[in-house]
Formats: C-alpha cells, sequence, structure tokens
C-alpha cells in the first residue's frame, strides 16, 4: 500500500477546517440551550421540540450531501472547493443564530427555528465534505491518524475559544444586555469560522482520486447497510454524542446552579473539560503509537461510565475543587477515542470496497454525520425534557429535585451511553495489521510525498 506524508504545515490547515466546524458543534453542545433558555427567553420544552425537528430535515440533507460530493468534482478536487464557497455563508449563519430580535415569544420561536435551521443546512454544506477530506490526502493509516490528531487538537481550540472567551466577552461587552453580548461574542467567532475555512482551502491537496459508483441512492443503500464495520461506527457515533451533548448542555447549568458560580466560574468550569479534551488529543496520538486503538476505544469509554458514578457520588452542591478535578478526568478519559473514530470511518469505507467490490464514500461519510446529528436531536431533546421533568426555572434559585437532576445529568446519564459506547466496540475489527493484510501487497509507509498527486485506481496524476 502506498502512503502519502503529510506535512506539518498541511495537518494544521486540515485541522484549522474542524476548528472552523466546532464553532458550531461546540455552541451546540455546549452553550446554545444555556443561551436558548437563560438569555433568549425559550422554554425548555420548546427547545427539546425544535432540536428533534430540525434533526428530521437532518435525516435528507445529510444523505444528500453525500451524494452530491461523489457526483461533482472540480479542478480542485471532490471536496476542497466547498470550504471555498461556503466559508462566508457559514460565519453569517453563527452569527444569525446568536442573534435576538426583540420580538414577542412566538416571534422568536420563529426566529430561533429559522436560524437553527439555516446554520445547520450551512453546517452540512462544509462538514460532510470536510469529513470526507481525510480519504483523498492520504491512504496510509498512521498518517490518517496523525492528521486527524492535529485536527481534534484544533476543534478543542475552538471548543476552548467558546466556552472561556464567549461567556466573559459576553458580559463584558454589555453586562445590562446579555443577548447583545453574546450576539457579539459569537459574531467574533463566526468570522474566525470562515477564515480557518479559507485557510484549510488553500494548505491542504488532494492526492487521491477514488472511482466511485455512480449507482441509484438505494443501491448504496444497500451496500452501506451490508457494511457491517460501517454499521458499528454508526451507532457508535449515536450513542458517544447522546453522551457527550447531555454532559456539555448541562455543564453550564451544572456550574451556575450546583456549583453556585458566576458567568467566570461557569467558563472556568467549561473550559476546564475542553483543556482536559485538549490534552486527550495529544495523548492519544502518542498512546496509539504502542498501544491498539481499538482496545483504547473500547477501555477509555467504560472508564468514563466509572468516572461518571464517582462524579455524582463524590460532589454535592456547592464543592467546587472535588467537582473541578473529577470533571477534567472524565473529559480526559471521554475524548481519547476521538481520534480513533474519525480515522475509522474512512477506514470502514474501503473495507466495504474491500468485501463488496463496490465503493460509497459520500453516503458513507454523510451517514455518519447524519447520524452524529442524529445523536445530538436526541440529546437536545432529552436535555429539554428532563430539565422540564426536574423543574428546571431559569435564573432562579433551583429546588434539591431540580439540582439533583442537573448532576445527574452531567454524571450517570451521560456515563450509561459512553459504557453502550465502548461495549458496541468490541464488535469493530478494523485494527491497523487487518487494514494492512486487506489492502494486499502493502508498500512500506509512509513514503515521502515528493511526486504529483496520484489517482488511487489508476496511478495516474490528478490534475490541479
Amino acid at each position: 500500500m502506498a502512503g502519502f506524508k503529510l506535512s506539518v504545515m498541511e495537518k494544521v490547515g486540515f485541522g484549522a477546517g474542524d476548528m472552523a466546524v466546532n464553532v458550531v458543534i461546540s455552541s451546540m453542545m455546549l452553550i446554545i440551550t444555556f443561551f436558548y433558555t437563560d438569555i433568549f427567553g425559550l422554554k425548555p420544552e420548546d427547545i427539546a421540540i425544535l432540536f428533534l425537528v430540525v434533526r428530521m430535515i437532518d435525516a435528507v440533507t445529510d444523505p444528500l450531501m453525500g451524494m452530491l460530493t461523489d457526483k461533482f468534482t472540480t479542478r480542485w478536487g471532490r471536496y476542497r472547493h466547498y470550504f471555498l464557497w461556503m466559508a462566508i455563508p457559514f460565519g453569517i449563519s453563527v452569527f444569525l443564530t446568536f442573534s435576538t430580535p426583540d420580538l414577542d415569544y412566538n416571534g422568536k420561536l420563529v426566529w430561533a427555528y429559522a436560524t437553527y435551521i439555516f446554520v445547520t443546512l450551512m453546517f452540512t454544506a462544509v462538514t460532510i465534505p470536510y469529513i470526507s477530506l481525510i480519504g483523498v490526502l492520504t491512504d496510509c493509516p498512521k498518517e490518517r491518524l496523525s492528521a486527524n490528531g492535529y485536527r481534534l487538537f484544533f476543534a478543542k481550540i475552538a471548543a476552548f475559544l467558546v466556552t472561556i472567551i464567549v461567556p466573559v466577552l459576553a458580559e463584558y461587552w454589555d453586562a445590562e444586555n446579555l443577548a447583545a453580548g453574546y450576539q457579539a461574542a459569537m459574531g467574533l467567532m463566526a468570522a474566525m469560522a470562515s477564515a480557518l475555512f479559507l485557510f484549510c482551502f488553500f494548505t491542504t491537496t488532494e492526492r487521491l482520486q477514488h472511482q466511485v459508483d455512480r449507482k441509484p441512492f438505494w443501491k448504496q443503500c444497500c451496500l452501506l447497510l451490508k457494511n457491517d464495520q460501517w454499521l458499528v461506527l454508526c451507532a457508535v457515533c449515536v450513542t458517544g454524542t447522546i453522551g457527550y451533548v447531555i454532559r456539555g448542555s448541562v455543564a453550564a447549568y451544572y456550574a451556575k446552579y450546583y456549583l453556585g458560580g458566576d458567568a467566570a466560574l461557569m467558563s472556568a468550569f467549561l473550559s476546564t473539560g475542553v483543556v482536559a479534551a485538549i490534552l486527550a488529543m495529544v495523548a492519544s496520538t502518542w498512546i496509539t503509537k504502542t498501544y491498539c486503538k481499538v482496545r483504547l476505544f473500547r477501555e477509555s469509554q467504560i472508564l468514563v461510565a466509572l468516572l461518571s458514578g464517582l462524579l455524582f457520588l463524590l460532589v454535592s452542591p456547592g464543592d467546587v475543587w472535588l467537582a473541578f478535578v473529577l470533571y477534567f478526568l472524565l473529559s480526559f478519559v471521554v475524548d481519547l477515542h476521538a481520534p480513533v473514530f474519525w480515522s475509522a470511518i474512512a477506514e470502514a469505507v474501503d473495507y466495504g470496497e474491500h468485501k463488496s467490490g463496490h465503493r460509497v464514500s459520500g453516503l458513507a461519510f454523510g451517514g455518519i454525520s447524519f447520524c452524529q446529528k442524529a445523536g445530538m436531536g436526541i440529546a437536545g431533546f432529552m436535555v429539554g425534557s428532563l430539565l422540564t421533568y426536574f423543574g428546571y426555572q431559569p435564573d432562579q434559585t433551583q429546588t434539591e429535585f431540580s439540582l439533583f437532576g442537573i448532576a445527574l445529568m452531567l454524571s450517570v446519564i451521560p456515563g450509561l451511553f459512553h459504557l453502550l459506547m465502548g461495549l458496541l466496540m468490541y464488535r469493530y475489527k478494523i485494527t491497523d495489521r487487518f487494514y494492512q493484510q486487506m489492502q494486499q501487497g502493502a508498500a512500506v509507509c509512509p513514503k515521502p510525498d515528493t511526486t504529483a498527486p496520484m489517482n488511487a485506481v489508476s496511478a495516474k496524476p490528478i490534475e490541479q
């Protein structure tokens, strides 16, 4: 198997793309629910329905975008041009989502639906090409894993900026009108995201050109459903995202109400989890050099369930320091799997081609993206419903039952989903050794990229 070695600059450029994507993902996972309830003034039960409805739209748009990337190529390749075309609309959609016009309650609800759908469509337009990009940058598993390490490191930097800068800047710029403060702070994040997508476009190169089967949608679906390893990753993606989003969505409530903190403590608590996740990206890349990546995935998620139980049992309301320590450990362990997961998708696509003789790439990546968004939608619905069930009231002293529910939603409930995620990975078998054997007659990996980009099937240079 030939393997293209990526430069540090290209890995940084690739990571910049995920940093841009995670301006949205981080805001959706960590602050959007809190923003809608405590800043914009929407009811938790209405937010729950909003998140669920928008995910139904994704059921259509994600597969369509995946098929679109399979159908068209430009002189820049199959995926990169979307970053150039959609960078500015993507930034605008983020800004509008966190804008708060002075409307009555029904008007606010309509605005929330319109802007959330808009940002989700823009998110789909750039995310499907982005998560597919690694499959054409290099065909070496170790280089893919390394590039995904960079990618996820920069993704966590974006999460760090959103969690530590946005709440603080929002209060600093307009403490009397937090809605305007959030709009300005997220406007800054949106501009940064647009610039990062352009940087990703100019610093990456599509080297491989896979021959994609021009099959009808239903035939592609049938092929994917026969790819048992892709199906495992779909289940893992849904369950893991549910756990991650529930924990992330309630973290702000936990810091404000359970720990009794102000905006500064809330920002510090959220950023503690992000710093731990950044360190996990570095640690995961280092660990997987000598330790089986699939085994690391399984065992880390099982450990998350144990740490979640300890967080719930040991931390009492107002117990700030212990909460910070356990939340840091939990956030570190939970993200050890991330570089492994995102490199595994491309390998599962290759596995499907090896198994059936037909390559289904765009729909495969689109399906994974839909699974992630489905997990986000289910989690958002659960968070809104659980906040309602536990009697949460914005900007008021919470009852003991409400505090109990908030603590449960930060720890035990997401921990159970991560436990299921780890157990599902026992059905995943594409280790590095398995992948190399699958490729037949592999060459030394990686080799320096000293030639023109090559076609993965015909070995002809790709026109630039």
